[in-house]
């Protein structure tokens, strides 16, 4: 039987990071997806959404994207899943990366689970598929929800545009790589939830995005 979902996006921290709230519909059982700060704005909308959390889920190591998530765990006592192991450097020095951004001091933490290429999570009764990612970050990984044609991209994919790559170990050939194989394989339909700026779907942007412009796809 599908399971279905709702998804509510709350841009959070001066970057206006996207957040994700999955609730399934059938348990009311949630994830936070990148919950990246402005942690008493989250529980408000937790606690106007009725829901029960369940897992925070992490895209990638950056500050904007898990500033929020050792308070928010902490809070409900749930647990931290993924990244990928491949961005605990990243984890590793949340308290310099505060520093480097003027965020609030984050301490370091690791998560209570690294997420690994193919792994299902789950959200009440629903299934998130994760592939690994890796250019933006090393670590990067995205979660799909194929009964609803969702996914969440963290900082891969953006419409019309794709992630940095100038940070530590960031790769632009590795994160086109993962952008074509990872994402442009799924069907067009497909809707995208980036870390940053608005939804869009995988045909849109196999079709119009410059970056992968010169990728041939038959």
């Amino acid at each position: 039987m599908a399971s279905s979902i709702e998804v509510s996006v709350i841009p959070v921290t001066p970057f206006a990071q996207n957040c994700s709230l999955v609730v399934c519909r059938e348990t009311n059982k949630a994830a936070l997806i990148d919950p990246g700060g402005d942690v008493e704005r989250l529980k408000q909308t937790l606690s106007d959404a009725n829901c029960c959390l369940e897992s925070v889920f992490l895209t990638h190591g950056h500050l904007d994207h898990v500033g929020g998530a050792k308070v928010i765990a902490d809070a409900y006592q749930v647990d931290i899943i993924g990244p990928h192991q491949g961005d605990a450097f990243w984890l590793d020095a949340l308290d310099q990366q505060s520093a480097m951004f003027n965020f609030p001091l984050t301490q370091p933490f690791r998560p209570h689970k690294w997420l690994q290429h193919g792994e299902l999570i789950t959200v009440g009764n629903a299934e998130l598929e994760v592939r690994f990612t890796p250019g933006h970050t090393p670590g990067h990984v995205i979660f799909i929800h194929h009964d609803s044609k969702r996914l969440f991209v963290g900082d891969v994919l953006f419409k019309g545009s794709v992630g940095r790559t100038d940070f530590p170990m960031g790769n632009s050939a590795q994160l086109k790589q993962s952008i074509v194989e990872q994402i442009y394989n799924l069907p067009d339909d497909y809707v995208v939830y980036p870390g940053h700026g608005p939804t869009t779907e995988v045909g849109y942007e196999k079709r119009t995005n410059p970056f992968t412009a010169s990728t041939q796809f038959g």
